[in-house]
């Protein structure tokens, strides 16, 4: 089941795969088990020994809870801030949710483990073209020409039906020319490309910069 999963993460290059999500596996499987042996060594200590019964305790879950907080870790080392856009979420989720399934397979909870495992391929395969979200970015725009160019601006958005939700304006006076920045609040189609976009604008001879802007 792990391996399914890690093979998804794996095929649409995600940093972690196949390997990563089964050793994540099979490490809380591991662990559970442990948890469990120690819990059935406290009950037969108990039987064995009458008068240790009040003495001799075991925590189910305390190994655990351990395994659900420390697979953060690992999951914080698969995200990448790369040019202020986020990546590795969605691996670093399927992580913990790989560790979950191999707390429930050491448990013994194997139907737990077996839909678990159908839930988060679904998530992971099918979700996205189930539910089509057009995602919004924000980018800054710094120009000359402030007619000629917002209306080249404009042109684009209304050619490849990018909707402007909100914008801020500013200019700003270096030199004999002004510099005019506009940062825009958009929604982009799913089918067009965001580094496009970025690339197309660019490419008029009046835009000085053009970069991302944290929403």
């Amino acid at each position: 089941m792990a391996g399914v999963i890690g093979y998804d993460r794996e095929h649409k290059n995600r940093p972690a795969g196949i390997k990563t999500h089964v050793l994540v596996c099979v490490g809380a499987c591991i662990i559970a088990l442990i948890q469990k042996e120690i819990g059935f060594d406290a009950l037969n200590i108990a039987l064995t020994y009458p008068k240790l019964a009040g003495v001799v305790r075991a925590d189910d879950a305390r190994l655990i809870a351990q395994v659900v907080s420390g697979i953060g870790f690992l999951g914080a080392g698969t995200i990448i801030v790369q040019h202020r856009t986020i990546r590795g979420l969605t691996t670093a989720a399927s992580l913990w949710a790989v560790a979950g399934i191999g707390l429930a397979v050491g448990m013994g909870d194997y139907m737990i483990a077996v839909v678990s495992a159908i839930v988060v391929m679904l998530v992971l395969v099918f979700l996205k073209k189930m539910i089509r979200v057009n995602p919004m970015k924000k980018i800054e725009i710094q120009y000359r020409h402030k007619l000629e160019t917002k209306e080249f601006i404009q042109a684009y958005f209304d050619a490849h039906h990018i909707a402007v939700i909100d914008v801020n304006f500013r200019v700003t006076q270096t030199g004999a020319a002004p510099i005019y920045v506009n940062i825009y609040e958009i929604e982009i189609p799913r089918t067009t490309n965001y580094a496009d976009v970025i690339e197309d604008i660019s490419m008029n001879q009046n835009i000085m910069k053009i970069q991302t802007v944290s929403l």
